[in-house]
Protein backbone atom coordinates (compact mmCIF):
# COMPACT_ATOMS: atom_id res chain seq x y z
CA UNK A 1 0.00 0.00 0.00
CA UNK A 2 1.20 3.56 -0.89
CA UNK A 3 1.11 6.25 1.32
CA UNK A 4 0.77 9.68 0.57
CA UNK A 5 -0.11 12.94 2.28
CA UNK A 6 -2.16 16.01 1.35
CA UNK A 7 -2.63 19.20 3.33
CA UNK A 8 -6.21 20.84 3.89
CA UNK A 9 -7.50 23.84 5.30
CA UNK A 10 -8.82 23.96 8.24
CA UNK A 11 -12.38 24.82 7.07
CA UNK A 12 -12.20 21.77 4.45
CA UNK A 13 -10.83 19.58 6.52
CA UNK A 14 -13.90 19.99 9.10
CA UNK A 15 -16.35 19.78 6.01
CA UNK A 16 -14.29 16.48 5.13
CA UNK A 17 -15.05 15.40 8.27
CA UNK A 18 -18.81 16.20 8.50
CA UNK A 19 -19.38 14.66 5.37
CA UNK A 20 -17.27 11.30 5.92
CA UNK A 21 -19.31 10.97 9.71
CA UNK A 22 -22.60 11.47 7.49
CA UNK A 23 -22.00 8.78 5.12
CA UNK A 24 -20.53 5.99 7.81
CA UNK A 25 -16.78 6.04 7.26
CA UNK A 26 -14.69 5.25 9.94
CA UNK A 27 -11.58 7.21 8.73
CA UNK A 28 -10.57 9.73 5.39
CA UNK A 29 -8.20 7.43 4.07
CA UNK A 30 -11.22 4.92 3.28
CA UNK A 31 -13.41 8.26 2.38
CA UNK A 32 -10.58 9.36 0.10
CA UNK A 33 -10.29 5.71 -1.38
CA UNK A 34 -13.71 5.53 -2.41
CA UNK A 35 -13.80 9.19 -3.92
CA UNK A 36 -11.13 7.86 -5.85
CA UNK A 37 -12.88 4.73 -7.16
CA UNK A 38 -15.63 6.82 -8.31
CA UNK A 39 -13.47 9.47 -10.15
CA UNK A 40 -11.54 7.05 -11.88
CA UNK A 41 -14.59 5.25 -12.66
CA UNK A 42 -16.10 8.20 -14.26
CA UNK A 43 -13.21 9.03 -15.81
CA UNK A 44 -12.55 5.69 -17.84
CA UNK A 45 -15.96 5.58 -18.74
CA UNK A 46 -15.92 9.38 -20.13
CA UNK A 47 -12.91 8.89 -21.95
CA UNK A 48 -13.85 5.49 -23.75
CA UNK A 49 -11.47 3.50 -21.62
CA UNK A 50 -14.02 0.74 -19.96
CA UNK A 51 -15.42 -1.62 -22.87
CA UNK A 52 -17.46 -3.38 -20.19
CA UNK A 53 -19.21 -2.25 -17.45
CA UNK A 54 -22.32 -3.31 -14.88
CA UNK A 55 -25.24 -0.52 -14.48
CA UNK A 56 -28.45 0.11 -12.40
CA UNK A 57 -31.15 1.59 -14.86
CA UNK A 58 -33.75 3.41 -12.84
CA UNK A 59 -36.56 5.58 -14.12
CA UNK A 60 -40.26 6.74 -13.62
CA UNK A 61 -42.56 6.21 -16.20
CA UNK A 62 -46.60 6.58 -16.54
CA UNK A 63 -47.98 2.90 -16.87
CA UNK A 64 -51.37 4.24 -18.83
CA UNK A 65 -49.49 5.75 -21.38
CA UNK A 66 -50.46 4.53 -24.48
CA UNK A 67 -48.50 1.44 -25.80
CA UNK A 68 -45.84 2.50 -23.70
CA UNK A 69 -45.57 -0.42 -20.85
CA UNK A 70 -45.29 -2.65 -24.06
CA UNK A 71 -42.69 -0.53 -25.74
CA UNK A 72 -40.74 -0.82 -22.45
CA UNK A 73 -40.79 -4.32 -21.99
CA UNK A 74 -40.13 -5.11 -26.17
CA UNK A 75 -36.99 -2.89 -25.65
CA UNK A 76 -35.97 -5.05 -22.59
CA UNK A 77 -36.63 -8.25 -24.45
CA UNK A 78 -34.92 -6.94 -27.59
CA UNK A 79 -31.54 -6.21 -25.21
CA UNK A 80 -31.89 -9.50 -23.34
CA UNK A 81 -28.24 -9.94 -23.31
CA UNK A 82 -27.19 -6.80 -21.39
CA UNK A 83 -30.88 -6.56 -19.39
CA UNK A 84 -29.91 -9.19 -16.18
CA UNK A 85 -33.10 -8.48 -14.08
CA UNK A 86 -36.13 -6.09 -13.95
CA UNK A 87 -37.36 -4.97 -10.77
CA UNK A 88 -40.70 -2.91 -11.05
CA UNK A 89 -42.60 -1.03 -8.37
CA UNK A 90 -45.90 0.55 -8.18
CA UNK A 91 -45.21 4.30 -6.90
CA UNK A 92 -48.92 5.69 -7.37
CA UNK A 93 -52.05 4.97 -9.31
CA UNK A 94 -50.79 5.95 -12.50
CA UNK A 95 -46.71 5.92 -12.19
CA UNK A 96 -44.34 2.98 -11.84
CA UNK A 97 -41.00 3.31 -11.09
CA UNK A 98 -38.62 0.34 -13.28
CA UNK A 99 -34.99 -0.94 -12.07
CA UNK A 100 -32.80 -2.49 -14.58
CA UNK A 101 -29.50 -4.74 -13.94
CA UNK A 102 -27.21 -4.58 -16.66
CA UNK A 103 -24.13 -6.11 -17.99
CA UNK A 104 -22.36 -5.70 -20.93
CA UNK A 105 -20.50 -4.13 -23.49
CA UNK A 106 -20.42 -0.09 -22.19
CA UNK A 107 -21.36 1.34 -25.38
CA UNK A 108 -24.64 -1.28 -25.87
CA UNK A 109 -25.74 0.02 -22.47
CA UNK A 110 -25.26 3.69 -22.66
CA UNK A 111 -26.94 3.18 -26.25
CA UNK A 112 -29.90 1.50 -24.62
CA UNK A 113 -30.30 3.65 -21.67
CA UNK A 114 -30.24 6.92 -24.22
CA UNK A 115 -32.81 5.31 -26.00
CA UNK A 116 -35.01 3.89 -23.51
CA UNK A 117 -34.87 7.04 -20.95
CA UNK A 118 -36.18 9.10 -24.38
CA UNK A 119 -39.24 7.64 -24.45
CA UNK A 120 -42.14 10.30 -23.95
CA UNK A 121 -43.94 9.64 -20.56
CA UNK A 122 -40.24 8.06 -18.90
CA UNK A 123 -38.90 10.83 -16.04
CA UNK A 124 -36.47 10.58 -13.59
CA UNK A 125 -34.02 8.34 -15.30
CA UNK A 126 -30.49 7.65 -13.88
CA UNK A 127 -27.96 5.19 -15.42
CA UNK A 128 -25.14 4.41 -13.26
CA UNK A 129 -21.98 2.42 -14.65
CA UNK A 130 -19.42 0.91 -13.34
CA UNK A 131 -16.66 -0.54 -15.13
CA UNK A 132 -15.58 -3.83 -14.83
CA UNK A 133 -12.99 -6.49 -16.50
CA UNK A 134 -14.98 -9.08 -17.91
CA UNK A 135 -13.15 -12.70 -18.56
CA UNK A 136 -13.72 -15.00 -21.22
CA UNK A 137 -16.09 -17.29 -19.97
CA UNK A 138 -15.93 -20.71 -19.17
CA UNK A 139 -18.07 -23.95 -18.38
CA UNK A 140 -19.30 -25.39 -15.13
CA UNK A 141 -20.37 -28.98 -15.60
CA UNK A 142 -22.73 -31.01 -12.74
CA UNK A 143 -24.02 -34.21 -13.35
CA UNK A 144 -27.83 -32.71 -14.52
CA UNK A 145 -26.47 -30.22 -17.21
CA UNK A 146 -23.83 -27.53 -18.38
CA UNK A 147 -23.70 -24.20 -17.60
CA UNK A 148 -21.89 -21.72 -19.80
CA UNK A 149 -21.42 -17.76 -18.17
CA UNK A 150 -19.09 -15.02 -18.04
CA UNK A 151 -17.49 -13.38 -15.03
CA UNK A 152 -17.15 -9.54 -14.48
CA UNK A 153 -14.44 -8.12 -11.99
CA UNK A 154 -14.71 -4.73 -10.94
CA UNK A 155 -11.70 -2.51 -11.83
CA UNK A 156 -9.84 -0.65 -9.41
Amino acid sequence: MERFTISLSDDLAHQFDTLLRKRGYQNRSEAVRDMLRTELATASIANNEAPNCIAALSYIYNHKARDLAERIAEMQHANHDIVISVMHVRVDHDNCMETLLLKGSTSDITEFANTLMAESEIRHGHLNRVPVEMDSGHVHENRHEAHYHVHAHPRN
